[in-house]
């Protein structure tokens, strides 16, 4: 009785472990059941144009190059900023904040990843485009560079909170042996605290970057949305969400402009799916180092 307990409760682990494989093997499959006919007519050299004008009288061109060079550029920047702002906040609240002080930090930390993005969103719009607008000369606002910021603000959050546990949970025995050896401070947290909690550290940035890639909202209000290919971070930019969730409540159903979108959602994919294998692998590569 014992041993069908224990084979039914495997059963059930197993099941649930194999379901997140199944969903998104799911998901592959029905975004290349509805892009599929878009391989043979127009063809897949269609998606390699320099210009995405889906809707003409002349001639629809959807070329995916400005919508990929415009989430390149928008995550980049957006990371730049993160990284260093979310890892050196989870460094002051784990290890150099006092008691009172990170419990006052904490707290206001985690609300921010519950604020909505088209909050956000509203704020960039108001606030931080005009801000950029006047700093930097600019026709318009509407920039990757407000993108980028107003993502990394939404991402920081993110990375602070797992980070910071990545920090707390390294064992106490590694900053008392570095102390007592003679080691300052700040030496022991950046010498020996933090690469000890590496892999949580890198765990938290690939969250914060799939939160970035993903993101649909804010990307939509502040970048401009002009599709154009340009690593100008001054310039108005479109992403590849904003490009799905602005036209395909309006696309006709089974036309070429409705495939190409479906393209836009699978090599989104394949680029986090990357992303998640770079991660790994360098993971691996810090485990077997150390």
């Amino acid at each position: 009785m014992k041993n069908w307990k224990e084979k039914i409760i495997r059963l059930l682990l197993v099941a649930s472990a194999s379901i997140s494989i199944l969903i998104v093997l799911s998901i592959f499959l029905f975004l290349g059941k509805e892009a599929l006919p878009f391989a043979f007519d127009p063809g897949l050299s269609a998606l390699w144009g320099t210009r995405w004008i889906p809707v003409s009288f002349k001639e629809e061109l959807f070329g995916l190059l400005p919508l990929l060079t415009g989430s390149i550029l928008v995550t980049v920047l957006a990371t730049a900023i993160m990284i260093p702002f979310g890892v050196l906040g989870a460094v002051y609240i784990a290890e150099i904040a006092r008691g009172p002080e990170r419990d006052i930090l904490k707290p206001f930390i985690e609300i921010l990843t519950a604020i909505p993005s088209v909050v956000i969103g509203f704020f960039g719009l108001v606030v931080l485009s005009p801000i950029i607008k006047n700093i930097f000369h600019l026709n318009t606002g509407l920039t990757a560079l407000s993108g980028a910021v107003l993502l990394a603000l939404m991402a920081i959050p993110t990375v602070i909170s797992i980070s910071e546990d990545a920090i707390r949970s390294v064992p106490k025995s590694y900053k008392e042996a570095s102390l007592a050896l003679g080691a300052k401070r700040l030496q022991t947290i950046f010498s020996v605290i933090v690469p000890a909690a590496l892999p949580g550290i890198i765990a938290a940035i690939m969250l914060g970057i799939g939160r970035v890639i993903g993101e649909t909202m804010v990307v939509l209000m502040v970048t401009g949305n002009a599709a154009k290919i340009t690593f100008n971070p001054m310039s108005s930019v479109r992403t590849m969400t904003a490009t799905i969730a602005a036209e395909m409540g309006e696309v006709a159903f089974g036309s070429h402009h409705y495939r190409a979108l479906f393209w836009v959602g699978i090599i989104l994919l394949l680029i986090t799916f990357g992303l998640n294998v770079i991660a790994q692998k360098v993971l691996k590569r810090y485990r077997t180092v150390e």
